[in-house]
């Protein structure tokens, strides 16, 4: 088992970040969200590694203007610090927001908009706290842990939503040290967010081959520049992910986008990945339905066709568990973090859990406390499956470990994070690198047969099998707005099951107005 990596709540503020949270919070009382500071910083900093990189000599040619034009670069913007800042500011965004956008420039910039409320709160961030930092002199622990900093105080900002795309470091690096990504590896996140996945994996790889590997090694350079690579819907969480990613030391400044912005199911995947990490977006409804081989699909204004999905439905969860089951490569493995729904919900679920069984070999399921995502009440779970070769007749699964470490815990965000330690137990369970067959039965720890699955009410794989102490009436239900948004999310789904009974019925859909009440 690896070297404990400290997570943010272990370590010492270090000066960088301090720094960083002092600006973040003057600009908050200017009105300006932790994202949005967040989001502003990504733009300044590479502007400013970029003439770091390519300071001296080469400052005046050519292979400096292909990343970065002359007149639209840091020398530029801090030429234009007495007067006209917020213009220059403005057109320098434009101008970088023309290039491609499969190249990580074009990532970064696509879209981009200056939110600084004023020019001095402008020119205060430029050149007190941006240029007074020698960005690609700073280590990489230094400068990843001041931005991951900020990226967990913004995921702390519920309204802004942001705390739906960050997933607990501990929890990720429990999942990494689980499934022991290899330098060979062809690694993808399809709901990337912040890339958090991408990151640990290519850190774990550093770490652990350190001594075969070099940064210059061939298999290093390859892992920089698409041998991983995420993808992400919302343009500016993408473009945090490959900040987050540039400052880890991963990618390059003048390649191509390690981070394709874009709906990971609106097609078919062109390449396959050996190792797929994810923690898709939670909820029962997707804007748009997917199309599968059985030809249903419930009535929409948009829809995209799938031939590789099984299953019809809006169900986010099973489209993209699907859309998982199709990236893997043969002999792939990958870990998702689902909510419970998708463990134990009837139809669309239910058709997922079963092919889950027969067509992957699901080994493994990781029940998770609740209280250790910023949007709260969540119950969820990380599913561990390997895609191989179905003997006939035979499924792929014989035997699911459900390690439960829910039952009688209790975590908080502030009084009690989820720490590397809580999972500790649960890594050395799983047996990372051996056989299976390995395993012992533990407390917390259970096997079963295929058998005692499919014999299971519609095949319900939410397992437990002690009463949780925790439920009990001294404890409060969930916060109003949770309940609100699952009696939401169930009326649409069974409005939407009602319209599929109705279309095989021959029979008209509920009228839109219906469906609007």
């Amino acid at each position: 088992m690896r070297r404990t990596l400290p997570t943010l709540a272990d370590k010492k503020v270090n000066p960088l970040t301090a720094k960083l949270l002092e600006y973040c919070n003057v600009l908050r009382d200017n009105g300006l969200s932790t994202a949005e500071f967040v989001e502003q910083l990504a733009y300044l900093v590479f502007l400013k590694m970029a003439d770091e990189t390519t300071a001296g000599p080469l400052s005046e040619t050519k292979e400096r203007a292909t990343l970065v034009p002359v007149g639209y670069d840091w020398q530029s913007l801090m030429e234009k610090t007495s007067s006209g800042l917020g213009d220059h500011y403005r057109a320098i965004l434009a101008e970088l927001a023309k290039k491609d956008p499969v190249t990580t420039v074009g990532t970064l910039f696509t879209g981009s908009q200056n939110r600084i409320p004023n020019d001095n709160l402008l020119r205060k961030l430029i050149v007190e706290l941006i240029d007074a930092v020698d960005w690609n002199g700073l280590t990489f622990d230094l400068r990843a842990d001041a931005f991951e900093a900020l990226l967990a105080r913004s995921a702390e900002d519920t309204k802004t939503g942001a705390g739906h795309y960050f997933t607990p470091r501990p929890l990720i690096d429990a999942i990494i040290d689980a499934v022991q990504p290899r330098p060979t590896d062809t690694i993808a996140d399809p709901a990337c967010g912040t890339g958090g996945f991408l990151i640990a994996a290519y850190r774990y790889i550093i770490e652990h081959h350190a001594k075969e590997l070099s940064r210059s090694d061939p298999e290093v350079r390859a892992l920089s520049s698409g041998r991983i690579q995420g993808k992400e819907l919302v343009p500016n969480t993408a473009r945090l992910a490959l900040m987050n990613m540039l400052l880890h030391g991963l990618g390059s400044a003048a390649g191509p986008s390690m981070v394709e912005t874009g709906d990971a199911l609106l097609t078919q995947p062109s390449r396959h990945a050996s190792l797929v990490l994810a923690h898709p977006p939670f909820g029962k409804k997707a804007v748009i339905t997917a199309v599968g081989r059985n030809g249903l699909a419930e009535k929409e204004d948009v829809h995209y066709s799938r031939s590789d999905f099984l299953i019809t439905t809006t169900n986010k969860q099973v489209n993209f568990l699907q859309h998982i089951m199709s990236l893997m490569e043969m002999n792939g493995r990958a870990a998702a973090i689902v909510p419970d729904s998708a463990l134990f919900e009837t139809g669309p679920c239910s058709m997922l859990r079963r092919r889950l069984l027969d067509d992957f070999n699901l080994h493994t399921i990781l029940r998770l406390p609740t209280g250790i995502f910023y949007a709260g009440g969540i119950k969820a779970n990380v599913l561990f499956f390997d895609k191989a070769t179905r003997a006939e007749g035979k499924p792929n699964t014989s035997k699911l470990w459900v390690y439960d470490l829910r039952t009688g815990l209790e975590f908080s965000l502030k009084q009690k994070p989820l720490r590397q330690s809580d999972l500790a137990e649960f890594v050395e369970a799983y047996l990372p690198g051996k056989s299976q067959t390995d395993r012992v039965e533990t407390e917390r720890f259970r096997c079963f047969s295929y058998d005692e699955l499919i014999a299971r009410d519609h095949l319900n794989l939410d397992i437990a099998w002690e009463e949780d102490p925790t439920l009990d009436d001294t404890h409060s239900a969930p916060p109003p707005e949770v309940i609100a948004r699952e009696i939401v999310e169930n009326l649409e789904a069974a409005l939407n099951q009602f319209a599929a009974v109705a279309d095989e019925l021959g029979r008209d859909p509920l009228p839109q107005t219906d469906k609007q009440q």
